[in-house]
């Protein structure tokens, strides 16, 4: 078969790889290559790479213009994806004969130097960049203007040395020059890793590969859902959206083989890297994908050795160990040369890394005041990980850590080289991660067009154990005649639905109404383990501790506990919870469901001694927290997860829950417990606001509000502003960094509405979508002294924006208005421009100073700027508007520049 029939068969399949995860990755490493190859000239490239296009059109396009050019370019191009593309993704596709790419004569000039090399040049300039930018600065090939847009947050390091390479060859043969004698001055002060102080002996060539083999085989399969199922991690892994934050505030995305790299440093002299993100972001599973691909030596090929760590199993290992001990018994042992692979490590530790999972279910808080730097003495486990982690002992050696945000404290992040924000799914990496579940596309369909139908659902499956455990349910959430889930809670309860229907006796697998009550036995002794396990920081449990409890086989056979297969310490049978959320959920269930319990077990979850004060010092249930008893970091027990179940106790005692759990417990005992919630979250919240800072003169504030509480949360808080809770909305709400949804939103903005002076809210680094902006813009028309609305770096699109304006248009009062980091595009930019023209009031949009209107990172091309300029006739009280990080080019802001003075690019 020739090569354009095989791309015209495989069309669908050349562009699921080339799409799959949302990365543009793949396709822009082709695109190199068919570049450095002659198989594309620059036309073609810039009609491929079309900046408002989205990736799928893209990747058509490229398939479109290679066929054009017949065979030869076709198998160039199967060529290219054979290199470009890992082993899992290449299974089933066929890429013909192997083609040889005929060597071409070295190019004469040093712009098409940079076209002929550029795959290498990608490469090279991905941690040199700034040095690179340098350069061209220093001569004068490039302005500062041109650094700003290289080095745009929004594009990955990958991508700003594309953009730097488009530029420099634009800029002509002087800058192509520049470039190209920087990277040999580079070359040239490199050290050679062939040198023989760097040179492995054979004995540290075999521990690497014994290494290496069992690191592959203890990640190629996701064990962190792994109790119902076992999935290839190649099938299933799914990217997440990592970010950096700069000191200036501005965010960078960043892919996997970033999270080392320089992007994002505040502090040189560290070692230890941190991902944080909330509990089913997916931390775990993105350090298990990082070992994997170290395996296979397709990420970190610099690192020699890497050692995985999880602070879970640690909990369990009471020995004094050395770092020598630490190494051979818990990741690998060394079959022989154990002296002489350790002084290895020791002797080039620029060559190791470190990873420790999940440092927030480690027993003991952080500390640094016991220094050891002593590589064979033996210490408790608890001195030997803080001193790796300061750098105290094996300094030189990179750490890559994982931790819920709130676990790590000021103490711990004085020795971070730089933090990763892991957010979870993108909206289109929901989508790819529900087609890997189901490899029949019609109910994958069904499943997607499911979530987008509600926007409650679809808010929360950007965790992905959310995301997971809704693409699991799959036949509740259809078939459900009860409704869609709305809050967190209600999804763990389709788990719980889901676990028991599969071993349901009932024909069919069907459940009754009364599901819950006939599995309450067995729900009340997974609740006793798990909230007894929790107050003692316990993840893992032995075949007694289940015995002690009553559990039988047959409970465990329900899938909530798994088999814990990988602990070295101890040879004995270890169990523990699908996810530690589950953990947290049947905690909560016990509390709310145990009759027999004492009345303090609800207020337990509030006490001082289940926490941390100055790690929640900023979160609502920190505050619902009584603070009389001072506070000991050392003996400081697992307080995110007592929050978590906190939480779900609020969620499974509100009204909605009402029916499901009158059979299961008394409705007296249900009542005093719900009480004891109300009290401890009003009295919280009144500690709350009188630990605000004073606000400035004329203006009351409600400061940082974060919670994941269900939306009633709110609406209880906000039921009463001379009530109980002693909450007055007042003038401002700061509500951002949380994950509230759309439906939430709706409830707050209720309440609110009845509060004379709420005249401001906060709410970016959220995940609100267009479905919230209906709320918003009925806010606007029907509040007529309404101040302020920040909705940066939310999920809002043009169709929201366009509700916006609506509401914009009818309000004569708004001043302020932020929608900074959004996705609105040409239409909503057009929308906008439209309400602009007519407001007398609005005078800022995000700005950095009064009289500023900032739009950036929206996606807006030149249609939506020139919209803008034709508003800013009509409206002279807008002196600047930021338009960084849209779909332009450097051709296109300058000329647009010079049409407005008041834009800035």
């Amino acid at each position: 078969m020739s090569t354009p029939q095989l791309i015209l068969k495989q069309r669908a399949e050349l562009l699921a790889v080339l799409c799959g995860g949302g990365s543009a990755e793949p396709l822009d490493c082709v695109l190199d290559l068919l570049l450095a190859w002659e198989v594309l000239v620059w036309e073609d490239y810039l009609s491929i790479q079309v900046a408002e296009k989205a990736l799928s059109y893209k990747v058509r396009q490229l398939l479109d213009v290679v066929y054009d050019k017949g065979e030869d370019a076709c198998s160039c191009l199967l060529a290219a994806m054979n290199q470009v593309l890992p082993e899992e993704q290449k299974a089933g596709l066929c890429f013909g004969e192997e083609c040889a790419v005929v060597g071409k004569n070295r190019p004469d000039t040093a712009t098409l130097t940079l076209l002929a090399d550029r795959p290498v040049l990608v490469r090279k300039l991905r941690d040199n960049i700034d040095g690179a930018l340098n350069a061209l600065l220093t001569t004068g090939c490039f302005t500062i203007k041109d650094c700003d847009a290289v080095q745009l947050p929004i594009y990955t390091p990958s991508q700003q040395v594309r953009r730097l390479l488009d530029q420099v060859r634009f800029k002509g043969e002087t800058a192509a020059k520049t470039l190209l004698q920087f990277l040999e001055q580079t070359e040239t002060t490199r050290p050679n890793p062939e040198d023989k102080e760097n040179h492995p002996s054979a004995n540290c060539m075999l521990y690497q590969k014994k290494l290496r083999s069992s690191v592959a085989a203890q990640s190629h399969t996701l064990s962190t859902y792994g109790g119902t199922g076992h999935f290839s991690l190649d099938d299933i892994y799914t990217d997440g959206l990592l970010e950096v934050m700069d000191g200036s505030g501005e965010t960078t995305t960043l892919g996997l083989e970033d999270v080392v790299g320089p992007v994002g440093t505040l502090n040189d002299d560290a070692d230890t890297f941190l991902v944080s993100g909330e509990a089913g972001s997916g931390k775990s599973t993105l350090l298990q994908r990082l070992h994997l691909l170290w395996a296979r030596e397709a990420l970190l090929t610099n690192i020699f050795l890497l050692f995985p760590f999880s602070c879970r199993k640690l909990n369990a290992e009471h020995r004094e160990l050395s770092l020598k001990e630490l190494l051979f018994l818990h990741c690998c042992w060394p079959d022989r040369g154990q002296d002489e692979v350790f002084q290895f490590i020791l002797d080039h530790p620029n060559l190791v890394l470190f990873t420790f999972d999940g440092l927030d279910e480690f027993k003991q808080g952080f500390t640094d005041e016991e220094r050891h730097c002593c590589p064979t003495k033996q210490v408790p486990i608890p001195v030997l990980l803080f001193n790796l982690l300061q750098g105290t002992l094996m300094k030189g050696v990179m750490k890559v850590v994982t931790s819920r945000p709130q676990a790590v404290g000021p103490s711990l992040k004085r020795y971070l080289r730089k933090e990763v924000l892991l957010k979870g799914f993108s909206p289109g990496g929901i989508d790819c991660f529900v087609k890997k579940h189901h490899s029949d596309p019609a109910m994958a369909r069904r499943v997607i067009e499911s979530l987008q139908a509600n926007s409650v659902l679809l808010s929360l499956c950007h965790i992905p154990v959310f995301c997971w455990i809704v693409t699991k349910c799959h036949q509740e959430l259809l078939g459900s005649q009860d409704g869609i889930p709305q809050t967190i809670t209600d999804v763990y309860l389709l788990v719980l639905q889901h676990f028991f229907q599969r071993k349901s006796y009932q024909p069919q697998g069907v459940l009754g109404k009364a599901w819950l009550e006939e599995h309450l036995d067995t729900v009340l002794k997974l609740g006793q383990l798990a909230l007894e396990s929790l107050e003692a920081s316990c993840y893992v449990f032995s075949g007694y501790e289940l015995q002690r409890i009553g559990l039988t086989e047959q409970d465990v056979s329900m899938g909530f506990l798994i088999y814990c297969n990988d602990l070295s310490v101890t040879d004995c049978k270890r169990y523990e919870f699908l996810h530690i959320t589950l953990q947290c959920f049947f905690a909560a269930l016990y509390v709310v469901l145990n009759r027999n319990s004492d009345r303090s077990a609800v207020s337990r979850l509030f006490q001082s001694q289940y926490r941390q004060l100055s790690s929640l010092s900023q979160r609502c249930l920190g505050h619902c927290i009584d603070s009389s008893v001072e506070e000991v970091e050392s003996h400081v027990t697992e307080t995110p997860n007592l929050q978590i179940t906190a939480q779900f106790v609020s969620g499974l005692l509100s009204q909605r829950h009402h029916n499901l759990l009158q059979e299961c417990c008394p409705t007296a005992v249900r009542e005093r417990k719900a009480k004891q919630v109300v009290k401890s979250l009003s009295k919280g919240m009144q500690r709350h606001f009188k630990s605000i800072p004073r606000p400035v003169e004329g203006e009351k504030k409600i400061n940082e509000v974060q919670c994941c509480l269900d939306p009633k949360f709110f609406q209880n808080i906000l039921k009463n502003k001379e009530g109980n809770t002693g909450l007055d909305i007042s003038e401002s709400c700061s509500l951002r960094n949380n994950n509230i949804s759309d439906e939430g939103i709706r409830k707050l903005l209720e309440k609110g509405m009845k509060c004379e002076r709420f005249q401001k809210i906060a709410l970016f680094n959220n995940n609100l979508t267009d479905a919230c902006t209906q709320h918003f813009a009925w806010l606007l028309k029907s509040k007529q002294n309404f101040l302020s609305l920040r909705l940066g770096n939310n999920n809002i699109t043009s169709q929201g924006a366009e509700q916006l304006a609506e509401g914009l248009s009818s309000n004569q009062s708004l001043q302020f208005l932020g929608l900074w980091g959004n996705k609105i595009g040409d239409r909503g930019a057009e929308a906008l421009a439209d309400a602009l023209r007519n407001s007398t009031t609005l005078i800022w949009l995000r700005p950095l100073s009064f009289f500023s209107l900032r739009l950036n990172k929206n996606c807006i091309s030149r249609e939506g700027v020139e919209c803008l300029i034709e508003a800013l006739k009509m409206n002279s009280s807008v002196k600047e508007v930021w338009l960084r990080g849209n779909n332009l080019s450097p051709e296109e802001e300058e000329e647009l520049s010079k049409q407005e003075s008041r834009l800035t690019f």
